[in-house]
Formats: C-alpha cells, structure tokens, sequence
C-alpha cells in the first residue's frame, strides 16, 4: 500500500513539474501570413494579349514577390500554385483561410480592345462604373471552366452585378486595411515605375469576397498594349513589378507593428493610447478629418461609456437613415490608425477608418492616394 502510495505521489510531482515546465515556455509568436495569388494557370492561360501569356506572367512576378518576402523574420509566405496548374477561384480562398492568413494579394495582367495601359488595383466592393464591373467580370468568368460550378458557387452569376452584393458585405470588415495596402501598392508602382496610374478601384472579384483578411486584386498592366505588354513579358518589368508589390507588402506589414507595438495591452486606457499618439510620427492631411466609425445601427443610442465598452467621446451622427458612432477625430492618419487598433482591442473588431472632408465623407483612399500624387 505504502509503494502504491509513493507511486501516485510521485506521479502527482512529475505532473506537476511537467505543467509548471510547460507554463514558463512562452507560445511562439504567430508568424505574419502573406498569401500570394497568381492569376489563372493550366489550361486557364487568363488573357493572351499580344501573344504573351497572363498565368505564366503573373506567377513569374508572385515568385519573386515571395522570394523577397521569405528574407523577413517571422513572415511566412504561402503560394496559391508555384507551378503552371489550375486552381480554382473558391480554393484560392480557401487556402488562404485555412493558413489563417493576414494578407491576400493577387496579381494579374490586364487587357482591353484598345491601346488601354497602366496599372491598377483593386479591393473588394460594389463597382462604381461600368468599366469596374467589366474588369471583375472577365476575372470572375473563370468559373466556368470549373466542373460544377453552379452548384460550387451558390448560383453566382459573373454577369449579374446583383451577385455582387452580398459579396462585398462579408469584406466590410477588412476594407480600410485593403485600401491601405491597394494605396500602397499603386503609389509604389506610379511614382517608381512610371506606369500609367489608372487607381485604386472597388469591383467584385469573386477570388476577394470568401477571404476572411484584408485582400487586393493588382492589375499589373495591359497584354494588349503593346509597350506595356512588352514590358511586362520582360525579365525586368517582372522583376520591378515584384520589386514595388513586394516593398508596398513590407511598408503595409511595418505600419501594422508600429500600431501594435504602441497598444499592446487589450486592457490600456484612453489616457494611455493619448501618450502613445503623442509620440507617432505625424502624418496630416489638410482639411481632412478622420474618424474610426464604431456601427451603424437604425437604433439611435446614446453615446456614453457604458454603450460603447467604456469608450469616451464617442460621437453620433445620422446618415442615410442610420445613427453612425464615431470614435476619435484627427487629421493625422498615423494617428488615426492608432485609435482604430485600440478600439478593436476594446471589442469593436469591425471599426474601421473614414475620412470627411468640408463634413462631409469622401473615400479615404482617394484622400490617401492625392497626397502621395
């Protein structure tokens, strides 16, 4: 009896030493997930303007992208295909969310009847001009080369822009992050390369709308010009293409350290992010005032610290029949991207950044893109 007992006593001490081991060695640090998209491939080739394949250009541009990417500690990058084969859109998707990814990025090549050039890029929403919609639906149109595809994409239409509602509502969430980095990619591309800048656009890509993280659409250029279409076949346009894409990813991955390293504790007080604010690098836009919009509700509630977990100063404003809360007011955008972290901290995960201009709302990409030009 008294060896069964020493047994069990020992058993309890190893058990015990065992979880107190287990305990003091810190989680590692989730990597920073980047997954790259290259358009098309197999027998998808995408377009073939002046002879010059869109898959085979795109994934030469992505690999090198990649390339750069994997030199930084603590980001892990994922390829949706690294060879010629055929990836269905749903599962480009798909591989992002099961990686629990941070970033979507996918590269194509442009085309159009005319000697249409330049670059733009895309996040995902409602299309704004016919010309946005016809983008998207070329992309989108891919699906039918899939087996199934009706039953695959719920009844989706690539030709029916009403399909695209319900698609832009589930990548609300991560707008603002999208436009950040669609801003940063174009602005690299324009004032590096000298392309054509054609801007930062919203259109409903289907390989956009089931990614759970902020995602962009880069039309690198068009095929179907014929300097531009040269250019990028060649091993240097690919090579400055991913050269800027890669360094927007590295500016936009540096940005979101910056705001976490300043708010790291979920529990930090207003007084707090305050310091922490007075310390960021400025970043002013005249005549522009950001907010971090909270909701929109058809409730009208009022805007004290107990309605909205604490928060001070929260701001109500109505707007096409819906009460909007806002949270903060600068014309600093580092600062601004500040107050959004902290407010997704204290339990507003959907809050994002808007920007007004004489009062009234203006798209924050634009007001970010005007600067840069």
């Amino acid at each position: 009896m008294k060896t069964k007992n020493f047994s069990s006593f020992v058993l309890i001490i190893f058990f015990s030493l065992f979880t107190l081991t287990a305990s003091a060695v810190e989680k590692p640090i989730k990597p920073f997930v980047v997954v790259l998209d290259a358009g098309h491939g197999g027998h998808d080739t995408g377009n073939i303007g002046n002879g010059y394949k869109e898959s085979n250009i795109a994934l030469s541009i992505v690999l090198k992208v990649g390339a750069e990417l994997e030199k930084i500690p603590n980001v892990k990058v994922i390829y949706t295909r690294k060879t010629n084969v055929f990836i269905e859109l749903r599962e480009r998707a798909a591989i992002a969310n099961r990686a629990d990814a941070d970033l979507f990025v996918s590269v194509h090549c442009n085309a159009h009847s005319s000697q249409a050039y330049g670059t733009e890029t895309f996040v995902l929403g409602l299309h704004k001009s016919q010309a946005n919609f016809e983008v998207a639906k070329k992309e989108n149109e891919v699906i039918y080369l899939e087996d199934n595809y009706k039953e695959k994409y719920g009844g989706f239409d690539p030709n029916a822009p009403e399909s695209l509602i319900g698609m832009v509502l589930m990548q609300e969430e991560y707008l603002d992050q999208s436009i950040l980095l669609a801003s940063l990619v174009q602005n690299n591309i324009v004032n590096n390369l000298k392309q054509n800048d054609r801007s930062v656009k919203q259109a409903g890509f289907w390989v956009l709308h089931n990614t759970y993280m902020p995602s962009v659409l880069i039309e690198t250029g068009f095929l179907t010009n014929k300097k531009e279409g040269a250019y990028l076949n060649s091993e240097k346009g690919q090579t400055d293409m991913a050269r800027e894409i890669g360094n927007a990813i590295k500016t936009y991955i540096r940005s979101l350290s910056v705001a976490n390293e300043k708010i790291k504790d979920p529990e930090v007080k207003e007084l707090e992010v305050e310091k922490a604010i007075e310390t960021t690098r400025e970043d002013i836009y005249d005549d522009v005032i950001f907010k971090v919009q909270l909701a929109a509700s058809s409730r009208k509630l009022d805007p004290k610290p107990s309605n909205f977990k604490g928060l001070k100063d929260v701001a109500r404003d109505k707007e096409e029949g819906l009460f909007k809360y806002y949270y903060g007011e600068t014309s600093d955008y580092n600062k601004i991207q500040l107050m959004k972290t902290f407010v997704q901290q204290k339990g507003f995960p959907s809050a994002y950044i808007v920007a007004f201009k004489k009062g009234k709302k203006v798209n924050v990409a634009e007001v970010l893109k005007s600067k840069a030009n």
